[in-house]
């Protein structure tokens, strides 16, 4: 689009904004209707553990929302001289799962519990048994049911319980609804209704009534949507909230808030049966939209929902690049006590190349990058870990090589219950996030981790905030009766460039031995977490 037609678009609203509260940035995107990126803001936030709890005050919520908020609003004020006031549509994402409580008045009841703990194994446990479904440690009802089984006092004063895309959604809207997609990581949802699973629904609400609580849960969950639906408007304390300088107008329209992992699929084009794509960055995940079901309950293995609601196979490991980033952080300070100027992507970039020249098998070298618990390697707590034995080959490109296999260890697990138990079988295979932003190395190790073709888009780096603002023009601009799908096929991707990698048989090869030392060392890292006790 050439300028005048952008400046055009933004003073008639005819954009999406899509946001995103990732884990370690919260990123709005501003889209024209020809579903390219007119401008976008960032906010850096990172996660912390307090009282054994990996958590987000509201507060840096709200803050880290606002800046980049106006982060764009800088931007488009910049580029086109114009100020940001309104968009055609709106729509919010972030991190699925956790465990956000308020009461009657909407108080918090008690501190964020994000997806990165691992505190409710007794009650994934019992709840996976009572189902006969697989409910992952993360996932809002184990977190709910195990502040009931612990006797936290909060409980009975629960009004409202949702996710962090639910709550924001809420605030800025009135609107007390969720996407399926996210609503699937608080609770199963049957895909033939399109609602949580009634017969589960009930089984719940047992022990709830047994525990003389005085809510049944579908009162205090959020009420589930699917892409394209209506959910509501900008409200004028909405707009307070996102924008307290007062320039951004109410009357917004929004799409049903999603999750990460649903955003990451519109992103990829990964909504349809046999497709399936994997995001890598502080945690990792790959999404597999299921042809049929699974034979059997596998604890490895969520299942969720794309955004229009198809099954989808969730392979969710908790660890990925953050102990990576760490080491790279560690070789960035070298750097600077050399005095020399090499910036942090220059620095990314040199090291991750170097893992192209190591030995396949990283020089018998071996690594976790757990600086959380795991729960498919059923571990409840993480110690970052880089072992070697005096036979092991310690070069620079091996311990790169190394650091990378490790951040996908635990999903490989997973995956192979899929291809080699399930005999899933996928057409295309995306990746995105950032372990793929320099060019091949991410993309060659997870073809190596995969053993299948993996493909990067030119528009994956835009990411999960993308995909919010691409949902967010499906529901404005679709033709009645258009699907999701139908809609990504022929109105977003078409003719979008893309690079496939194959897997090399060597790289291959190399990730299975280290796979098979990564199994076989698994008591090292149960060892290092009994005894390093914090």
């Amino acid at each position: 689009m050439q300028k005048t037609d952008i400046q055009m678009a933004i003073e008639n609203g005819n954009t999406t904004l899509g946001i995103e509260l990732g884990s370690t940035r919260i990123k709005a995107v501003l889209m024209a209707e020809d579903h390219s990126l007119i401008a976008s803001g960032n906010h850096a936030w990172e996660n912390r553990y307090e009282n054994g709890i990996w958590t987000y005050s509201l507060a840096e919520v709200w803050s880290g929302l606002q800046a980049a908020f106006q982060n764009l609003r800088s931007e488009v004020q910049s580029k086109y001289n114009l100020p940001l006031q309104s968009v055609g549509a709106l729509g919010l994402s972030a991190m699925m799962h956790g465990y956000l409580a308020f009461d009657a008045n909407g108080a918090q009841l008690v501190p964020f519990r994000t997806w990165r703990n691992t505190i409710t194994g007794q009650a994934a446990g019992e709840l996976s048994g009572l189902f006969g479904f697989n409910i992952p440690q993360r996932w809002s009802i184990a977190h709910l049911y195990q502040a009931l089984l612990n006797g936290e006092a909060h409980v009975k004063n629960i009004h409202y319980l949702t996710t962090l895309s639910g709550y924001v959604h809420w605030q800025l809207t009135g609107q007390k609804v969720l996407g399926i997609g996210d609503a699937s990581g608080m609770f199963p949802i049957d895909s033939l209704i399109h609602d949580y699973d009634q017969c589960m629904l009930g089984l719940f609400d047992q022990r709830l009534q047994a525990a003389g609580l005085p809510f049944a849960l579908r009162d205090v969950f959020p009420r589930v949507l699917l892409a394209g639906e209506p959910a509501g408007e900008l409200t004028p304390a909405g707009a307070k909230l996102l924008d307290p300088g007062g320039g951004l107008k109410a009357g917004i329209p929004f799409c049903p808030p999603e999750g990460d992992a649903g955003t990451g699929m519109v992103a990829t084009n990964s909504v349809a049966a046999r497709t399936g794509n994997i995001s890598a960055g502080t945690s990792v995940f790959a999404m597999i939209v299921l042809e049929k079901a699974l034979s059997k309950l596998y604890p490895e293995i969520d299942m969720v929902t794309t955004p229009s609601g198809k099954p989808v196979a969730m392979v969710h490991s908790n660890n990925c690049t953050s102990d990576l980033n760490d080491w790279v952080g560690i070789f960035n300070q070298f750097t600077q006590l050399l005095g020399a100027d090499v910036s942090q992507s220059q620095l990314f970039e040199l090291l991750y190349r170097q893992a192209l020249d190591a030995d396949a098998d990283a020089g018998g070298l071996l690594a976790y990058s757990y600086l959380a618990g795991e729960h498919i390697t059923h571990l409840e707590a993480g110690r970052p870990l880089f072992v070697r034995s005096p036979e092991s080959r310690f070069t620079l490109p091996n311990f790169m090589r190394v650091l990378l296999f490790s951040s996908l260890g635990a999903l490989k697990i997973g995956m192979d219950i899929l291809f080699e138990q399930e005999k899933v079988r996928i057409d295309q295979l995306l990746g995105h996030g950032g372990f793929f932003k320099t060019p091949e190395v991410g993309q060659r190790v997870m073809a190596a981790a995969m053993n299948a073709p993996v493909t990067v888009m030119e528009t994956a780096g835009e990411g999960g905030a993308w995909g919010m603002a691409l949902l967010a023009a499906y529901q404005r601009y679709k033709a009645p009766g258009e699907t999701l799908e139908e809609y990504l096929v022929n109105k977003v991707f078409t003719g979008v460039k893309s690079i496939t990698l194959s897997p090399d048989p060597k790289d291959v090869d190399g990730f299975a031995k280290f796979m098979e030392r990564y199994q076989r060392g698994l008591g090292i890292e149960r060892a290092a977490v009994d005894g390093l006790k914090e």
